[in-house]
Parts: C-alpha cells; sequence; structure tokens
C-alpha cells in the first residue's frame, strides 16, 4: 500500500528554497552591499550604500535618497562586485529550475513521489546555493579593501546579510531534498 504522505524531507526543503530564493533576490537587487558613511569633506548624516549594481547616497536627516551615482573610485570594476554580477543572478535561473525539478518530483497529483527527481532537484538547489554563498563571502572577506574614500567608516549593509542568509537556507533546503536518494537506493 503506498503512504499518502509526502516525506518531511521534502517538505522541508520545498519550503526553505523558495524563502532562500526570495532572500537572495531581495540581496542580489538591492543597493546594500555595504555602507559607507562619515566621508571626510561631506556632510555627517550622508551615507553612501555600495550594491552589486548601484550605488546610492543617503542623507539621514531628511532620508532624501539619491541613486545611480557615479563609480569614481572604480568599485564596479573590483574582481569581487564583478564575480557577484555573474554568480548571483545565475544562482537566481538555478534555483527557479531547481523548484520547477522539485516540484516535478515532489507528490503533489500522483500518488507517489518521484524520489530520483526529488534527489536530483536537491542537488541542483545545493548547487545554487552554493553560488550564492561564494560572492557573498568573498565579498565580505574583501569588504575593507574595496576602493573607500580614505578615512570613511566601512560597514556591511543589509543585503549582504540577506544573500547569506538565502544561501544558507537553499543549501539546507537542497540538503533535505537530497535526501530522497536515499529512498530511491532502498528501492
Amino acid at each position: 500500500l503506498p503512504s499518502m504522505r509526502t516525506p518531511t524531507a521534502m517538505i522541508v526543503g520545498l519550503v526553505l528554497c523558495p524563502c532562500g530564493l526570495l532572500l537572495t533576490l531581495t540581496g542580489t537587487l538591492a543597493p546594500n552591499w555595504r555602507q559607507v558613511s562619515r566621508v571626510p569633506d561631506q556632510p555627517v548624516d550622508l551615507i553612501w550604500e555600495q550594491g552589486i549594481w548601484d550605488i546610492c547616497q543617503e542623507r539621514q536627516s531628511t532620508h532624501a535618497r539619491l541613486c545611480g551615482q557615479a563609480d569614481e573610485l572604480g568599485y564596479f570594476e573590483q574582481v569581487p562586485v564583478r564575480v557577484a554580477q555573474g554568480l548571483m543572478p545565475s544562482s537566481l535561473v538555478l534555483t527557479l529550475v531547481g523548484l520547477v525539478v522539485a516540484a516535478l518530483g515532489v507528490r503533489c497529483w500522483q500518488p507517489e513521489p518521484r524520489h530520483l527527481l526529488a534527489g536530483v532537484s536537491g542537488l541542483v538547489l545545493l548547487l545554487s546555493g552554493l553560488m550564492s554563498l561564494v560572492p557573498s563571502s568573498w565579498y565580505t572577506h574583501e569588504l575593507w579593501a574595496l576602493p573607500a574614500p580614505s578615512g570613511s567608516t566601512l560597514g556591511v549593509d543589509y543585503s549582504l546579510v540577506l544573500s547569506y542568509l538565502g544561501s544558507c537556507l537553499e543549501i539546507l533546503g537542497g540538503l533535505a531534498l537530497t535526501l530522497s536518494f536515499h529512498h530511491c537506493c532502498k528501492e
């Protein structure tokens, strides 16, 4: 008699991976990977927010925000930023592919799940999580080496944190789905 219950590992994978996708998407698109404050010869309340696609200025006193700032220091030419520009969107696409494969493998409209397909989707999602973890880690490692006005204060901003969290959720979800291989091998 086939069991009508979806395995817990598959449910965990199907919950964690879309959450990871949303966090990674936000981290990729928002211009807040690094915060540069206390820039010499600038107002005290001026903050530069640097992402992998854009640089924004914000005045904390008025919350006036202006994006599309000129890259005068060559920030976008740095290798960690260029790698992030390539790997983060690639990771998002691979996550979408993995979720489509997972939806086909996990039983939604059939009596039994396809364990082999769910396991393959887990490997794809695990790879996509690693693809977004690499640029986040490298950027963090090089955070203070990336060009900034001398004498300014540098800090991690929320998009980088969201990219880390999204990567970790995708990796955990992918690992959970790869547990489907165990059931496939038992058969």
